[in-house]
């Protein structure tokens, strides 16, 4: 799961807890930025089931956590860039 709109303060950890309410949580990972160290404002949950995972996102899903109401989304795979400039 994809979830985004965290609060700059939520650590890895904080992430699990909440998801775990909702059942056996595999991974919780907050993106952080290479050079700061600061979190990017998002993060990717996975579950060990659908179903659990599926009711988290309905749960969860714009509940406020920390100061911020927070968005969970399925996530996709990156896509793959034609043009790899930036320009």
């Amino acid at each position: 799961m994809y979830v985004s709109n965290l609060d700059f303060h939520t650590s890895e950890d904080d992430l699990r807890k909440l998801f775990e309410a909702f059942g056996r949580v595999s991974s919780a990972k907050v993106i952080t930025d290479r050079e700061t160290g600061r979190s990017r404002g998002f993060g990717f949950v996975e579950m060990s089931s659908e179903t659990e995972a599926s009711a988290a996102m309905k749960k969860l899903n714009g509940t406020e956590v920390g100061s911020r109401a927070i968005s969970i989304t399925v996530a996709r795979e990156k896509e793959n860039r034609q043009d790899k400039k930036r320009w």
